[in-house]
């Protein structure tokens, strides 16, 4: 059966941050411009947000430079942060870093404790209001490519296929989705992003990515422990002084508390559990404090790329660019990237765009890297 195919300028290959801020750019830029521009998201999860962990402390200045009245726009952004607090942690204590000596990147007054899941959700309605084509439940399965070895698109991947890989009465192939230029947009290791890194060598010239995994749960707690806007971020035990690691509680509204643990997968234990050293973590007393007579309500975890500005690759070939975390937009020491990836979808979009206006397609964007260097 032949493949039905859809035609667009530019196709986003999911529906996290770095997607649907530059899906939302390329429309505010069309809307400025008098110009019609056809833009499709299409993503992985049942709904935007589906697979996005919830749990976050954002940065509101990228969200600010492409929506600046997303105050009044009900943005989900109500926690703002009152309190940072560092602690080291023994087996059985901990101490806790002044304040006055905290550096810069550990102190998050301006930003907010937000549920990323729900950023995201507003995003994708705010895409949609300005005519974005969103489709959930969809996965880009395979690049496409055309006569002269560029990406052309992307194909969904074919659904009724038996177990030993024929097709069976339900079979439906994928289906073609073309654009101008295709912005790929999977979060961490994604599954074309790797492809498209080998193909065109775009991590050359660049350092070796370096991962972690991080775990993460949604807690709801008793009201007498919560405390909205309290950021505690913490190191140590359970892990080795040879481990790379970290831990955090993020007080939310509602009662709610994101419990997060992180580990650097270069560690030399091969008998090191991250999962069963996040369940040790919860019962130091620090943290057994806040979370005795609530319950678990959530959980969940993802690759996280920490390599920083370093290991960032070459972010563009001909007829597509890597944003957010494909290309491994995450400021580590910061411990944050979301306005880094919305930053990125904007940048790239910003290129887009113009190389549309000007009747190009499927080069490549080279005003995307430099307008990034420049930012």
């Amino acid at each position: 059966m032949a493949r039905e195919s859809m035609q667009f300028d530019v196709v986003v290959v999911g529906g996290g941050p770095a997607g649907l801020a530059a899906a939302i750019r390329l429309k505010q830029l069309a809307s400025e411009n008098g110009a019609d521009i056809g833009v499709c998201v299409i993503e992985k999860g049942s709904e935007i947000g589906a697979h996005i962990l919830s749990g976050a402390v954002m940065d509101p200045r990228a969200l600010t430079e492409l929506v600046p009245d997303w105050k009044t726009r009900g943005a989900p952004l109500r926690t703002p942060v009152v309190e940072d607090r560092f602690l080291f942690l023994g087996a059985s204590g901990s101490f806790k870093v002044p304040n006055a000596l905290l550096p810069e990147c550990f102190r998050n007054h301006g930003n907010y404790v937000v549920s990323l899941g729900n950023v995201c959700r507003w995003l994708g309605q705010q895409a949609e209001a300005l005519g974005v084509e969103i489709y959930p439940g969809f996965a880009a399965a395979e690049v496409l490519y055309d006569e002269k070895g560029g990406v052309r698109g992307v194909a969904t991947g074919d659904v009724g296929v038996g177990r030993d890989g024929k097709p069976t009465d339900q079979y439906q192939p994928g289906i073609e989705l073309l654009g101008k230029y295709t912005f790929f947009a999977e979060g961490c290791r994604g599954n074309l992003g790797r492809q498209l890194m080998e193909k065109f060598r775009l991590g050359a010239d660049s350092d070796p990515q370096v991962y972690g995994l991080g775990l993460k749960e949604l807690w709801e707690i008793d009201a007498n422990k919560h405390r909205p806007g309290l950021v505690v971020h913490s190191a140590g035990w359970p892990l080795a002084a040879d481990t790379y690691g970290g831990s955090f509680l993020y007080h939310m509204e509602d009662r709610l508390v994101s419990v997060g643990f992180v580990v650097g997968l270069s560690y030399s234990n091969p008998y090191l559990s991250p999962y069963e050293e996040f369940q040790r973590y919860k019962t130091h007393p620090s943290v057994r404090d806040v979370l005795e007579g609530g319950r678990r309500i959530a959980y969940g975890a993802r690759a996280i790329a920490a390599g920083g500005i370093t290991s960032l690759p070459k972010l563009v070939f001909p007829g597509g660019a890597l944003i957010g975390d494909d290309a491994g937009f995450l400021n580590a020491s910061r411990i944050k990237g979301s306005h880094a990836a919305i930053k990125s979808g904007m940048l790239a979009a910003e290129a887009g765009f113009s190389a549309i206006r000007s009747g190009r397609a499927g080069d490549e964007l080279t005003a995307y890297p430099e307008a990034f260097r420049e930012s």
